[in-house]
């Protein structure tokens, strides 16, 4: 008689953690979380200024899931910085935003920003020399101190960054990409009814 052996340890589910501040770009921070969720991966909105609806640049309210000092995983497989300047820039300034990125980054987890985004990895001095992408008016910003493309979607090794708005679906899906593979990411693109 043959005997087969089946792992009864469950399939570990990825864990993503993105910020949400006042000011954040609502289609950033929706798209990206609702196409990572539907990739199956565990999703923290994190408010920095805690856990009550938060403003968001085009007056959208959004509830996070929980206040982003009452967060108690020490690593996610991912942080992600959505855009929008002002919340952009309550990331940036940040001492805890910054902590979490850099740990991340170190760690060889991925550190993923779109639109504005990418300029709270700058004010935290984080993986200066790398390929990044950001919203057009950022790019003299940013250039001096990382290798700056026009790509709508930039990959250089545990770092992610986009352009904007438009872009958010190319930026959750690369994610996807980075987290689960090619093929599931490739899986989300139908049934969300997106142009391949």
């Amino acid at each position: 008689m043959i005997k087969r052996f089946f792992s009864t340890r469950p399939t570990m589910v990825k864990r993503a953690l993105v910020f949400l501040a006042e000011g954040a770009e609502e289609m950033e921070t929706v798209i990206t979380v609702d196409t990572l969720r539907r990739a199956g991966v565990d999703v923290i909105l994190a408010g920095l200024a805690g856990d009550q609806q938060v403003l968001c640049s085009r007056n959208v309210k959004i509830t996070p899931d929980l206040a982003l000092e009452s967060v108690k995983c020490d690593t996610f497989d991912a942080v992600i910085v959505p855009g929008g300047l002002k919340g952009a820039e309550a990331c940036a300034t940040s001492p805890l935003v910054g902590d979490i990125l850099r740990k991340h980054y170190e760690n060889s987890k991925l550190v993923a920003a779109i639109c504005a985004g990418p300029t709270a990895l700058f004010a935290h001095r984080l993986a200066f020399g790398k390929s990044i992408t950001s919203y057009p008016s950022f790019k003299e910003k940013l250039g001096a101190n990382y290798v700056y493309r026009e790509d709508r979607v930039v990959q250089d090794g545990n770092l992610v960054t986009s352009q904007g708005p438009g872009t958010s679906f190319e930026f959750a899906l690369k994610i996807v990409e980075y987290l689960e593979g090619e093929e599931k990411a490739k899986s989300l693109i139908e049934p969300m009814r997106l142009k391949s």
